[in-house]
């Protein structure tokens, strides 16, 4: 079975926003449904568990109603941190599925998402137990001296640049994070899967991204978002 958990336990305060940036509307439909729609519309997802700032499960509950979001079979709070969140998300996992269940966890506020990127991290992850996705780096960047200059450049070809989905065989995060809490490692990187990954010497495998799969961040980012559920709805009314 193949699980997307969908994150949706921030505030995304940046976007200065009167409501959790995952729940603000876009043409009338929150950022929210069309990410989950996404995996509840992929035929190879078999279920979607979301895990939602505990001030909106009700509304979630009500737009996973409108939607008809029907592979949504879990709802559970989110934590005080990304790593929080996606833990609750996996324990409320445990007597739900099997081990050798693939999970696929990504961002609520990342609506940009693909069918052909979910795909590829589900194939990735079967042959090797994790799939992050990933894309090259384009931009030209240095390393910052201080906030005003820089003198030495990076390599642009040495950088991947990670995104989500993160797809797991469900024993190996749910034991990466097991072990993370109980030898302190939690506690001593920065807030996501990756980077424990990286602490706890693991290997990364590479899945399909692109540079569009943003996750919104930004008021700008949503006019993005606006403009690219347009182009989308252009394109089906020309077919």
């Amino acid at each position: 079975m193949n699980i997307a958990v969908i994150l949706a336990g921030g505030v995304g305060s940046r976007v200065g926003a009167d409501r959790p940036k995952q729940f603000i509307e876009v043409l009338g439909k929150p950022v929210l449904a069309y990410t989950v729609e996404k995996f509840n519309n992929h035929p190879e997802i078999d279920a979607v568990e979301i895990v939602c700032v505990e001030s909106h499960i009700d509304y979630l509950k009500d737009m996973v109603a409108k939607y008809n979001l029907n592979k949504v079979k879990w709802i559970t709070k989110g934590g005080a941190t990304f790593q929080g969140s996606v833990m609750n998300g996996i324990n409320n996992l445990r007597d739900k599925v099997s081990d050798d269940d693939i999970v696929l966890v990504h961002f609520g506020a990342s609506p940009f998402i693909e069918a052909d990127i979910i795909s590829d991290a589900i194939r990735v992850c079967k042959e090797k137990g994790n799939a992050i996705s990933t894309c090259d780096f384009f931009l030209l960047s240095g390393i910052k001296d201080d906030d005003t200059k820089s003198t030495q450049w990076i390599d642009r070809d040495t950088i991947a640049c990670m995104n989500s989905p993160h797809a797991f065989n469900y024993k190996f995060i749910y034991d990466i994070y097991k072990e993370a809490v109980a030898t302190g490692v939690i506690n001593e990187v920065e807030p996501h899967t990756t980077t424990l990954m990286y602490k706890m010497g693991k290997e990364i495998y590479f899945s399909k991204g692109n540079q569009t799969n943003i996750k919104i961040t930004t008021k700008e980012d949503l006019d993005l978002f606006e403009g690219y559920v347009l182009m989308k709805q252009r394109r089906q009314e020309q077919n």
